[in-house]
């Protein structure tokens, strides 16, 4: 077996190294910190698609690895920049995200572990509106394997968002979390809310699900009672009712946007 030296003169074999990667686009008001929460690890990759902002270059400048790969949905970008990771474990974290010293401190313990699962889901603590989320389905808030061994972990390409994924291996969860700061201020969520809807539509035109305006509706009542009352988001204030409201507009906005394409409401009829 290889062995090389690490950053710090620490001699580890191939197989204990670790590559954490960081998706980004416009993002330079956070890859600072989120580079320099990764910095521990062997590698530090930033998957940029084409910012238009510093992100490339504030990430260089830091020591991570720049690699520019094209958007066509989450899921292949995903896959993309596992292909650009060089070692057999890897961590993925988003710009929004942040590596807690104590989740570091696990990781390298699995990954010298000789039983280690293959695919690791990671607690997440988010801020939001001045204050820890504690419920609303945001904590521990497990997305998607987030430590895995390099094979193990396949993204659907078809996604646009939401991406789907195969695990192939053995499966655990870690204990320590990492932190998400999702949004800057009320404006982002707004922002969010409509990019994600379009490429939500867009999945489900190409899942065959049906449209309708009262099904938008339906879906988007649906999804602020799931998260304001079964979530228990009424315990988090303001911030809970924000965050089920923001999945009512997303959820009715994915499903009226789906009819929209559907019906062609695009312009009126041609006068005679």
């Amino acid at each position: 077996m290889l062995r090389y030296k690490t950053r710090g003169n620490r001699e580890v074999s191939s197989s204990s190294m670790l590559s954490i990667y960081i998706i980004a686009y416009n993002e330079e008001d956070k890859i600072a910190a989120a580079v320099k929460s990764a910095l521990w690890a062997d590698e530090v990759i930033v998957a940029d698609s084409h910012s238009q902002d510093r992100t490339a270059e504030i990430a260089e400048s830091l020591g991570a690895r720049v690699v520019q790969l094209d958007f066509e949905g989450f899921g292949k970008l995903r896959n993309d920049a596992i292909a650009a990771c060089s070692h057999d474990w890897i961590f993925s974290l988003d710009s929004d995200e942040r590596c807690t010293p104590e989740a570091a401190e696990e990781i390298r313990e699995i990954i010298n572990r000789p039983d280690a699962a293959d695919a690791w889901y990671t607690p997440r603590r988010n801020w939001f509106m001045g204050r820890w989320i504690n419920h609303c389905g945001w904590y521990p808030d497990y997305r998607q394997p987030q430590l895995f061994r390099k094979h193990a972990l396949v993204f659907n390409n078809h996604d646009e968002v939401h991406e789907g994924f195969d695990i192939h291996g053995s499966i655990d969860h870690m204990q320590q979390a990492i932190w998400q700061f999702p949004f800057k201020n009320l404006n982002q969520v707004q922002d969010k809310g409509t990019r994600y809807s379009t490429l939500g539509a867009l999945k489900l035109e190409r899942n065959g699900v049906s449209a309708g305006m009262g099904k938008a509706l339906a879906r988007g009542l649906w999804a602020f009672f799931r998260i304001y009352i079964l979530k228990l988001g009424i315990l988090d204030g303001w911030a809970g009712f924000v965050i089920a409201f923001g999945n009512l507009e997303g959820t009715f906005y994915r499903y009226a946007k789906l009819t929209e394409r559907k019906k062609g409401w695009d312009k009126p009829p041609e006068l005679p």
